[in-house]
């Protein structure tokens, strides 16, 4: 368990290196979508279940369909 539970620590920090690095706003936004599915899941491994819920409904879910709704009503510069 506690291998489990490093292993999603690391994986967290992968993803919130990776939306730093990344120049791709779409590219960002998935990640960003896939840190909160990682922090909901810690949070409940954490025996913190409405937490977690919280987590996944606010940050991996709305906040992440206003993200793709602002995201769409921009323009693309691509070179």
């Amino acid at each position: 368990m506690i291998v489990f539970n490093v292993l999603l620590i690391v994986l967290l920090i992968v993803c919130a290196i990776a939306v730093e690095r990344t120049k791709d706003l779409l590219s960002a936004l998935i990640i960003f979508g896939a840190y909160s599915a990682i922090m909901a899941l810690l949070w409940l491994l954490l025996n913190a279940p409405d937490i977690a819920m919280t987590e996944a409904a606010v940050g991996a879910g709305v906040t992440t369909i206003l993200f793709v709704g602002v995201l769409s009503k921009t323009r693309r510069n691509e070179d």
